[in-house]
């Protein structure tokens, strides 16, 4: 069975939504933002769901919208922390192949400069390098295909995804 659905995976602020978007322009396909679309549904930020709900409650939310997803020839940009559900990967990867967007920690730091509030799944205390050393393993232990983005500007990326999936066929 060739997979019909194209998943990004990666920490917050490497870049899954903004490719997300011009890749699903390229290649003509539907986009859907998993963090948008748990943002729609509750009419709230990200942060807000998890100041009132908890990272527990907010993960199975997000693992519950996941399972939910029942789309062909779309790019998924999942949130940061869906690779803490086995399942929603499972589900996801049945009809996706999983890209991991990657990047170095050093240029995460710079990008996300609003850890606060961004709405990132994470311990109180936990610093952005441990959420970093913590989620590495688990995004390329599901990534099929991993794209090192260091150096790179969106386009480059896109067209790179699109030659390794290329690649693929």
């Amino acid at each position: 069975m060739i997979k019909s659905n194209i998943i990004l995976i990666g920490m917050p602020g490497v870049g899954k939504s903004t490719v997300g978007v011009l890749l699903a322009k390229a290649l003509g396909r539907y986009f859907l933002d998993t963090d948008v679309h748990i943002q729609a549904l509750e009419n709230q930020t990200l942060q807000s769901i998890l100041d009132e709900k908890g990272k527990e409650d907010f993960c199975n939310m997000e693992q519950e919208q996941i399972m939910r997803i029942d789309a062909q020839n779309a790019v998924i940009a999942t949130g940061g922390s869906a690779v803490y559900s086995s399942k929603a990967m499972d589900h996801l990867s049945a009809d996706g192949i999983i890209i991991h967007l990657d990047l170095d920690y050093e240029s995460i730091e710079k990008r996300i400069t609003n850890l606060s509030t961004r709405g990132v799944v994470k311990e109180k205390h936990q610093s952005l390098k441990d959420l970093y050393g913590k989620r590495q393993p688990i995004y390329l232990e599901y990534a099929l295909i991993t794209i090192d983005c260091a150096d790179k500007n969106q386009d480059q990326i896109v067209t790179e995804i699109i030659e390794r999936l290329n690649d693929k066929d």
